[in-house]
């Protein structure tokens, strides 16, 4: 028997039954929106000036530039004010211990010369003193050298500036 022969032989249909269901409809409640659209004949059109090519600022962007790029020429030029101010200070401290250096007699200048390398020796060997002191503890560690190594750090910085001064007030001296 064939597929149509058992199909005619089952209980009949209406025609309704046997169509195919209908598609659901679609109601559209909205209507097409032209309100973004652009018209040539209503006055929301802009038009730019005849002297548009002209003008130094033609746009937003530019304006914001052009004030961004002078508060950036204040910024700088403040900021040479204030280093010209500085080195101003600098310069005038400078001159004063030069000055001061150059005003010493040669004996002040070698007492000063032997009592910086009296406190730098004696400075050197307190603190070698108390390294050798935590190194029979067994304490010296890396913080108590570093520490040590600051001090002197420092002291050689404190003379090397110092020893400058005095070098350049013996220099005008001569």
């Amino acid at each position: 028997m064939s597929y149509a022969a058992a199909a005619a032989s089952g209980p009949k249909q209406t025609p309704e039954e046997a169509a195919a269901p209908q598609p659901p409809e679609i109601v559209s409640s909205e209507s097409a929106s032209t309100s973004s659209l652009v018209d040539v004949d209503t006055p929301s059109v802009r038009t730019v000036p005849s002297d548009f090519m002209e003008q130094d600022v033609q746009t937003d962007t530019q304006a914001d530039r052009h004030d961004r790029e002078d508060a950036a020429e204040r910024a700088r030029a403040e900021a040479y004010l204030a280093r010209k101010e500085g080195s101003g200070r600098a310069r005038k401290a400078d001159s004063f211990l030069t000055q001061w250096f150059s005003n010493l007699s040669d004996g002040a200048s070698t007492a000063l010369v032997v009592g910086n390398l009296t406190a730098v020796i004696g400075l050197s060997t307190y603190l070698g003193y108390k390294a050798w002191g935590l190194y029979e503890r067994g304490r010296l560690g890396w913080k108590s050298v570093g520490i040590g190594a600051g001090i002197i750090a420092g002291v050689s910085v404190i003379e090397a500036v110092f020893g400058r001064y005095l070098y350049k007030g013996k220099k005008k001296q001569s």
